[in-house]
């Protein structure tokens, strides 16, 4: 009896240690290898999604795939270069399934029946070469689904009705396909986000749509109604005629020559100010010249830009034309395209009459500020090493970033883009960057960073991340250069983060690699990035906000500074956590508990080992638990 009662403990001990050591297969491992099986290239795959191992074991999870106990919950293969058959009935096996991204890869032919997903909250094809019509009812029975972005396919025929039903959507892309037709009601309130531009929609925007702006319709000849100021022609009349300045005609096409050359002056303009007004003070950026950022930057102007006529009458017909094109969402390709208007519209003749002076020279491009006429200053980046992005998919990132509204992101105002030269404009922030006031200068303004200062500067940048990390979820990378010289403060000391979800724009390029995410440890060793490369970033702060120290994690040597990390590790194992913190808010001795757990919560999110290191969703709960 006795041996018989405790058979089944035995046995689960001995299932418990066998896991442990060998992979114990989910439910999930047949179908996802199925999945993969009906693709026609899948190659990219093959070193991880391993037939008879299991997508969610620890030790081998499959790329792109993500597990919450033991199920697949969400696949993340953009950028695979995959093509070939979806294989519809593996996906519906997975009943845990709730994100499928597919970006960027080479799928084609009509939409798979993704519409027997039914459980789906976020579907992303955008980059594909989809193509035909999708029937009316497609989505009716996809109640659950949140985001949809089928962007840059070849998708035709009417926009399906059934989308104006889905309760829950938030965020719908249909940019630059071949949609005809009217556009559907999509009335609901969940609704935050659309873009229908640059397809062949015809008639009146609905007025329940008035509320998203001219943008989202743009590039849409045939459509018409009062949010892009264009009456509807009656019955007979020519509904399609386009105003005359958007007309084709001599003056404009010939123009088109002096517009880049109102580029190359403006960039030259900028220089020549920097050189002759010598506004830029070295003190400012004595402790960014460890990031190389104060190197001055030759600006490079193409040989063929400057054998234009700058004197032809049609170049300043062209710069007028061209300070429309903007304010019309900029349609002419020598301007600026303003994606943000809460500092106005402005385009490059503003900036050719700005003060400028150079900011730096960093990883992903050099930075001028420039103070246009009208008071607004701004910061102008050229951005290095996207030149393989067309300018469709240039356009379509740098427009999410233009829909961010949050008092932790500093959202970008506008960009330029051409093959040689890709701008982005953001707005100044004079109190400067937390790596300036921490490390730059020991004085006054140092003086100001107190305990509380401290912490509501930790806590912003957490609630920013995690923000950042929700709405681009389905990105490897959705900050992927968190530092605190990409962290800037207002005047109230509100922490404002930028230069983030660069990371699709520069991917499989010498710069990706000048990332600060391309220096933590899984980064270094095996090349790999992931979204807790970015909670990695976030304790490499929280620790240098802490301890006042200059962390050598930011130097390309790491000679230098101080290795924050092995600090940590060494004063917790020694129990000296408490030694750690700044003298200069250390006096805030009632607080030291709390100081002490922004350190454990810094040294949880810097754990080498991936699979121990928190999540960020988890690191922000613990921050906003800290108090004063």
């Amino acid at each position: 009896m006795a041996a018989v009662h405790f058979l089944p403990s035995y046995f689960l001990i001995f299932i418990v240690v066998f896991c442990l050591y060998t992979p114990c297969l989910s439910n999930d491992g047949v179908p996802l290898y199925e999945f993969k099986e009906t693709l026609q290239e899948s190659a990219s795959l093959d070193s991880t999604w391993i037939k008879g191992t299991d997508p969610c074991h620890k030790k081998m999870e499959w790329i792109g795939v993500e597990c919450s106990e033991g199920n697949v919950i969400n696949l993340y293969l953009m950028n695979h270069g995959l093509s070939g058959d979806i294989g519809i009935d593996s996906l519906a096996s997975l009943k845990g399934l709730r994100v499928i991204s597919l970006e960027n890869n080479s799928f084609s032919g009509p939409l798979p029946e993704f519409s027997r997903l039914t459980s789906l909250k976020s579907l992303y094809l955008a980059d594909n070469e989809f193509s035909g019509d999708i029937a009316s009812d497609f989505f009716s029975k996809m109640g659950s689904l949140k985001k949809l972005e089928l962007a840059r396919n070849k998708f035709s025929g009417r926009i399906p009705d059934s989308l104006g039903k889905l309760e829950n959507l938030r965020v719908l892309f249909l940019q630059q396909n071949e949609f005809d037709g009217p556009i559907p009601s999509l009335a609901q309130q969940s609704l935050e986000k659309i873009d229908l531009s640059n397809n062949k929609l015809q008639g009146e925007i609905p007025p329940t749509m008035s509320r998203f702006g001219a943008k989202p319709f743009e590039r849409n000849p045939d459509l018409c109604g009062p949010i892009l100021s264009k009456e509807c022609k009656a019955v007979g009349e020519s509904a399609n005629e386009a105003p005359a300045e958007d007309k084709p005609n001599e003056t404009k096409g010939s123009g088109s020559g002096a517009k880049w050359v109102v580029l190359s002056i403006v960039v030259a303009l900028l220089v020549m100010t920097i050189a002759f007004k010598g506004k830029r003070k070295e003190k400012d950026f004595q402790m960014l010249g460890k990031e190389n950022l104060d190197e001055a930057v030759q600006v490079h102007i193409p040989s063929s830009m400057k054998k234009r006529n700058l004197s032809s009458t049609k170049g300043n017909n062209s710069m007028n034309s061209s300070r429309k094109g903007s304010q019309r969402g900029g349609k002419s390709v020598a301007d600026l395209v303003v994606i943000n208007e809460e500092k106005g519209i402005f385009g490059l003749p503003d900036l050719m009459k700005a003060a400028a002076e150079v900011l730096g020279n960093g990883g992903l491009g050099s930075a001028y500020k420039a103070v246009m006429e009208n008071g607004v200053s701004v910061v102008v980046k050229r951005l290095r090493d996207v030149n393989k992005l067309s300018k469709e998919t240039f356009d379509a990132e740098i427009r999410k970033l233009g829909t961010i509204r949050h008092q932790n992101i500093l959202t970008p105002l506008a960009y330029h883009y051409r093959k040689e030269e890709k701008l982005l404009v953001s707005e100044f922030v004079a109190q400067g960057s937390l790596l300036y006031l921490l490390h730059g200068d020991r004085g006054i303004s140092h003086g100001e960073l107190n305990w509380p200062t401290r912490l509501k500067i930790i806590q912003g940048v957490g609630r920013g991340m995690r923000f950042l990390h929700t709405e681009f979820a389905q990105h490897e990378l959705p900050h992927g250069n968190l530092k605190s010289s990409n962290i800037l403060l207002s005047s109230n000391y509100e922490p404002l983060l930028n230069d983030y979800a660069l990371y699709p724009l520069i991917s499989n390029t010498q710069s990706v690699q000048q990332l600060f995410a391309y220096r933590t440890p899984e980064a270094v060793l095996y090349q790999q990035v992931s979204p807790k490369s970015d909670v990695f970033c976030l304790g490499i702060v929280i620790l240098e906000i802490v301890t006042g120290k200059f962390p050598s994690q930011y130097l390309n040597n790491q000679k230098g500074g101080t290795d924050v990390v092995q600090w940590i590790r060494m004063a917790i194992s020694e129990n000296k956590v408490s030694e750690l913190i700044d003298p200069e808010i250390a006096n805030a001795s009632n607080s030291l508990e709390q100081m002490e757990k922004l350190l454990y919560i810094g040294a949880d999110c810097t754990e080498s080992d991936q699979e121990k290191r928190i999540v960020m969703r988890e690191a922000v709960k613990r921050l906003e638990e800290v108090q004063v």
